[in-house]
């Protein structure tokens, strides 16, 4: 009887003792999930902008009067590169996403320019990228909600403030990024 009973109790302790470590690894687990995906956000942005000269190049032969657009998107380029954190990273992104979105707007009174090969396939391939962000930018939101939702549902939540881990923000889009464009004619 009392051998069951010191059996029972060092079963018990090894199942307790198995919980902590499972719901610790869980938060581990997310929180590199959630690095991982800021990572491959970081990683496409930098695709994008390590594609802007190839476009300018392209770009400048046609775009002789449009000098202040070229020069927004390399300020925008130069600011992306150099952004630190996940923040300036997020807003130079969107400042370069709406420069970009000027050339090509303007590249539609350059009939030459959008036939071009060279601007195509760079157009094409930032399409590309911009898809791939979306994608790593709704991938890292799911993990800061699943993350989350460890972190305030019971028993999660307790282990979560014994193991100090708190709750994640989401990737917010700017304002601005929200509004609706204007289109003239």
């Amino acid at each position: 009887m009392v051998a069951t009973l010191i059996w029972v109790l060092i079963v018990a302790v090894v199942v307790i003792v198995a919980i902590f470590f499972m719901y610790y690894n869980r938060f581990v687990r997310l929180s590199a999930q959630i690095d991982n995906s800021l990572a491959q956000i970081s990683v496409q942005l930098r695709k994008r902008s390590d594609l802007i000269p190839n476009l300018l190049s392209s770009v400048k032969g046609y775009m002789k009067h449009e000098k202040g657009i070229i020069k927004e998107v390399t300020d925008a380029r130069k600011a992306l590169v150099g952004a630190e954190g996940v923040e300036a990273k997020m807003k130079a992104g969107n400042k370069l996403q709406s420069a970009l979105k000027s050339i090509f707007a303007i590249a539609e009174g350059y009939p030459d320019l959008k036939a071009n090969t060279n601007f195509l396939h760079l157009q094409q391939e930032l399409s590309a990228i911009e898809d791939k962000v979306a994608y790593a930018r709704q991938y890292y939101n799911d993990g800061i909600m699943s993350y989350n939702v460890m972190t305030t549902v019971v028993p999660g939540k307790w282990f979560a403030s014994m193991y100090g881990f708190n709750k994640r923000e989401y990737l917010k889009i700017p304002e601005a990024a929200k509004a609706v464009p204007k289109i003239e004619f």
